[in-house]
């Protein structure tokens, strides 16, 4: 699966006990994926930058219970050779798992349960069937894909680029999630790209405070940016 110059990607960085980042993935417009370790069951996050090193990487922390997609962008053309080696279960949101086509994906509509500290949460607005993840620990974490991405070193926001399905439906997302979580519940935000706003920092912390600072009906007038 790789060329005879092909450059192997830099590992996997431990960004917090038992979650991983990933480097990021040309062919996924330079998006991060992510990958949780669980005793229940380990659970991938998009799609790696993929060679036998990674693939060793995985397979050495226990493999990978389900693969989970967050947005359409996240897929490659290669997810049906790496699901095959993997053996693990293919989730994505209903309206892009059309975007699968003969493998035996997993479709959700609202919401699914991965395990008892881990779900899928459907976010449309960026795409269709934008979903963001959340994993109970560390006071919270919620992988954001594309949905919700940094602004600056401290900041986060849902940001309208030109291929935006739909950003009114993405607004309304954002305060389905400021709803759902509280300080309590979320502290970090893990997004997928625009990780070059956080100058070496993977995680957004305090999380539920930036989602509540944020001006929705302002961002309502927001022009796409490139």
């Amino acid at each position: 699966m790789t060329s005879p110059d092909h450059i192997p990607p830099k590992p996997p960085r431990s960004v917090l006990a038992g979650i991983f980042a990933f480097p990021p993935n040309r062919e996924t417009l330079g998006g991060t994926a992510y990958f949780i370790v669980e005793n229940t069951g380990n659970i991938l996050i998009d799609s790696p930058p993929w060679d036998t090193e990674i693939h060793q990487f995985l397979k050495s922390h226990g493999g990978v219970k389900w693969w989970v997609f967050t947005h359409r962008d996240a897929l490659t053309a290669n997810i049906a050779q790496i699901q095959e080696l993997l053996n693990c279960s293919l989730l994505v949101q209903e309206q892009e798992a059309y975007l699968l086509p003969n493998l035996p994906v997993t479709a959700f509509s609202e919401e699914f349960s991965l395990s008892l500290t881990t779900s899928a949460v459907w976010t449309p607005g960026y795409s269709p069937g934008s979903s963001c993840i959340y994993h109970q620990s560390h006071g919270g974490i919620l992988f954001t894909g594309r949905h919700l991405l940094p602004t600056g070193p401290d900041g986060v926001a849902p940001l309208r680029r030109p291929k935006t399905f739909h950003w009114l439906r993405q607004l309304r997302s954002v305060e389905k999630l400021r709803q759902r979580f509280s300080a309590d519940t979320l502290y970090y935000i893990a997004p997928a790209a625009n990780l070059g706003a956080l100058q070496g920092d993977t995680l957004v912390p305090n999380a539920s405070h930036k989602l509540e600072s944020l001006d929705l009906q302002a961002l309502q007038q927001t022009d796409a940016i490139l």
